[in-house]
C-alpha cells in the first residue's frame, strides 16, 4: 500500500489553524504537522516562520509538537530553522512541562550538530540544561541527544566543554548516567 502524500493545501490548513484562537485546534494543527515533519518535511520549510510563531502559545501540546517538527525540519535546512534558538532556549526553561523542556533540548542539540558556529551558540543552552535537569526523569532522553550532538560538526571549544561537562559522570555515575556520558566522550573524541 503506497504512503498517503500529503497536499500544500492541507499543509496551508494546519498552518493558518496554529495562528488561530481555538487552544485545542492550535493543538491538533501542531501534532498533524509534527506527523507531517516525519514523513515529508520538505513541506513546511516555507512555513517555518509560522512554526516558530507557534512556540509562542501558552499550551504544552502545541510548543512540543511545533519543536518536534523544527527538529525534524532542522535535518532539511538548520539555517532556516535557526530562527527559532531564542524561542526554544525559552521553552527549555519552562518550569510546567518536562516534555516541553525535553523537545527543547532535542532541537538545540540537533542544531548545534549541524555547524561549528550553531554549537557555540546551543552549548551554553545545553549545557545549562544538563546542569538543571540532571537525575531529572526527562535527563536519560537529554543524554541520548548530547549523543547525537556529540559526534556533529561542533567546534573544539564546545567539544572539549562538552567532554569535561560528562567527564565526572563517565567516571563517577552508575547505571545509565556513566554509559552515557562514556559514550558521549568517546563520541566526541572519534573513537
Amino acid at each position: 500500500m503506497a504512503e498517503r502524500k500529503t497536499s500544500t493545501s492541507q499543509v496551508q490548513i494546519w498552518v493558518e489553524m496554529l495562528s488561530g484562537t481555538n487552544r485545542r485546534g492550535r493543538q491538533d494543527a501542531a501534532h498533524e504537522l509534527a506527523v507531517i515533519a516525519e514523513r515529508e518535511p520538505e513541506l513546511l520549510m516555507p512555513h517555518v516562520d509560522a512554526l516558530v510563531d507557534a512556540l509562542e502559545h501558552p499550551e504544552a501540546q502545541t510548543r512540543w509538537e511545533i519543536l518536534n517538527c523544527l527538529t525534524r525540519l532542522a535535518l532539511v535546512d538548520e539555517a532556516t530553522v535557526a530562527k527559532a534558538v531564542d524561542l526554544a532556549e525559552a521553552s527549555l526553561f519552562d518550569d510546567g512541562s518536562a516534555t516541553v523542556r525535553l523537545a527543547a533540548f532535542r532541537l538545540l542539540a540537533r542544531l548545534g550538530a549541524t555547524a561549528p558556529e550553531h554549537s557555540d551558540q546551543a552549548w551554553p543552552l545545553l549545557n545549562e540544561a544538563v546542569q538543571c535537569y540532571h537525575g531529572d526523569p526527562e535527563y536519560r532522553d537529554m543524554l541520548v541527544a548530547l549523543l547525537e550532538f556529540a559526534g556533529g560538526d561542533i567546534s573544539d571549544a564546545t567539544r572539549a566543554a562538552l567532554i569535561a561537562r560528562v567527564s565526572f559522570d563517565a567516571k563517577n555515575s552508575r547505571g545509565y548516567t556513566q554509559r552515557f556520558s562514556q559514550q558521549i566522550i568517546d563520541r566526541a573524541e572519534g573513537k
